[in-house]
């Protein structure tokens, strides 16, 4: 391909990357901001609020180990349309099962978005770092700062319909309408897909990166970084409402605050990770989750991304909490798209390395938060919330792992 035309369609897929994880986070936040009004609708505590999202999680984790060999065969785009499809209809459910205020049929169409999701979040992470290797420096964090955008966008929109009292299921399905166009038409302007085995080098069995240490290890490091994040996407809003008293309008926006403090660091951390290296970058931000479980005894030098999620959790009022969420997000943003980029390095090993990251992520993104709904029953929605410290202790252990395993072209 002449380098002209080349550039060009680095771009546009670039371009293309972007909307997709954007209109993902849109998709993902349309839930997890409307998550007391999902409640209200069903008549259900934080147990009940555990199961659904639990449901999801299990789709998800169930369908995560094929989805990297389902898109090394059918390509990112057919991935991505695939995947936004099964999200499109599940919507579509949900927004049904909502007006049945039916807690199975509920739980069965968050099952299918979890489904859906898996396969388009492999896809576009995969697509992600092959636009990320073709300009040969670091965008991966600005691919997940375009989904928190979208997540921010989602998180705005349902503080707005909440506060007028739109149902959650008129907001779903209109949801699905705009996302179905979309997901079908942006994936045309990605990168060409190369089967597996035209470029000529070899590749690993279908399941083969799961006998892969340091590729596991890299599972670890994304694990307590997307505990992190998940917890808070899927939680403040409802901490919000119920720990301070605060509005469903007011839970939603202070989930948009977490996005929108998550956002800044990711669209401003790639140069920083080139001039350091991954692990540097990792490292600070693991530490300092793992220092909000030693608050009292170290207060007066905590890392400032540490001590958020704490502010959060002791926080007597809502404005403090505020101040806690942007903490916690900035906490939150590197670890996951940098956890993708180490995964992906190897184009001939990228699908199913990522299927096998993400797989492990999700575990905690997806399947941690019920867990902490449960416990959220027994002790309160923000204390449960500190329970996220197992993981991000052993992703401190195993940040070695992401270290960049070849030397780029500047």
């Amino acid at each position: 391909m002449p380098t002209e035309l080349l550039r060009t369609s680095v771009r546009a897929a670039r371009a293309a990357t972007s909307a997709v994880f954007f209109l993902n986070g849109l998709a993902f936040a349309s839930w997890a901001a409307r998550i007391p009004a999902a409640a209200g609708t069903l008549g259900i505590g934080p147990g009940e609020i555990g199961v659904l999202l639990l449901a999801l999680g299990l789709g998800s984790v169930l369908a995560l180990p094929a989805a990297g060999p389902l898109t090394a065969r059918i390509g990112t785009a057919n991935a991505v349309r695939a995947g936004g499809t099964v999200v499109v209809l599940a919507m579509l459910g949900l927004a049904g099962a909502l007006l049945a205020a039916s807690l199975p049929a509920t739980a069965v169409a968050r099952f299918g978005f979890g489904v859906g999701i898996a396969c388009w979040d492999v896809a576009m992470n995969i697509e992600g770092a092959d636009v990320e290797r073709q300009l040969r420096r670091t965008i991966m964090p600005q691919f997940h700062a375009a989904f928190s955008p979208g997540a921010f966008a989602g998180a705005m929109a349902g503080a707005a319909l909440s506060a007028l009292q739109v149902q959650l299921s008129a907001h779903l399905a209109c949801l699905a309408v705009l996302a179905a166009a979309a997901v079908l038409a942006l994936p045309r302007a990605f990168l060409p897909h190369v089967p597996a085995g035209d470029d000529g080098r070899p590749r690993a069995g279908r399941f083969g990166a799961w006998r892969e240490p340091r590729t596991l290890l890299i599972g670890v490091v994304v694990l307590g970084a997307a505990l992190t994040e998940g917890a808070a996407n899927d939680w403040i809003a409802k901490a919000t409402v119920d720990g301070l008293g605060a509005s469903e309008a007011e839970g939603a926006l202070m989930f948009a605050v977490f996005v929108a403090a998550m956002t800044i660091l990711r669209l401003a951390g790639g140069r920083a990770i080139d001039r350091l290296g991954r692990v540097p970058v990792l490292r600070p931000g693991l530490s300092a989750a793992l220092a909000r479980l030693l608050l009292f005894v170290l207060a007066p030098n905590l890392p400032l991304a540490l001590a958020g999620l704490l502010l959060f959790v002791l926080a007597p009022n809502l404005p403090l909490a505020v101040a806690g969420a942007v903490l916690w997000g900035t906490g939150a943003a590197l670890g996951f798209p940098l956890g993708m980029s180490a995964a992906a390095e190897d184009p001939a090993r990228a699908a199913g390395r990522v299927s096998v990251v993400s797989t492990l992520g999700y575990v905690a993104f997806l399947a941690g938060p019920p867990l902490l709904g449960f416990l959220g029953q027994q002790v309160g929605v923000r204390n449960a919330l500190l329970a996220v410290a197992v993981l991000i202790i052993a992703s401190i252990l195993t940040a070695p792992a992401a270290r960049e395993q070849r030397h780029r072209r500047r």
